[in-house]
């Protein structure tokens, strides 16, 4: 029987990138022994005070997210600046899901990610 973890992380003066790399191996239990990559994982990570997350250098006024609607000219882009104001918790989530495997357990491993602002 599987047993999930807990593991808790405090944001607080960390890194974007470094903080989301370190979640996505959490996430795919690479730091266990038992790591399997066609199984989901047993680790639920936790992040607090996600608000109080550090950028460096000119990152949140250089880096440019972008969605298309599927029309012709439909092309919308916000700056990471931005999108940090109305919405920290997607800025984290997308950073971590470029970091995971682009597989069908890419879905359910996020369902393991908690974050509280």
């Amino acid at each position: 029987m599987k047993q999930n973890n807990h593991l808790t992380i405090d944001a607080t003066g960390q890194s974007l990138g470094r903080l989301a790399s370190r979640v996505a191996v959490l996430l795919q239990d690479k730091n266990k022994a038992t790591y399997e990559p066609n199984k989901v994982g047993t680790n639920i990570v936790i992040i607090n005070n996600l608000s109080k997350i550090r950028f460096t250098g000119t990152k949140p006024k250089v880096k440019t997210y972008y969605k298309h609607s599927g029309y012709l000219g439909h092309l919308k882009e916000m700056s990471l600046e931005k999108m940090w104001v109305k919405d920290p918790k997607k800025v984290f989530l997308l950073a971590v899901k470029g970091m995971l495997p682009k597989n069908k357990l890419r879905a359910r491993r996020l369902k393991h990610l908690i974050l509280n602002l």
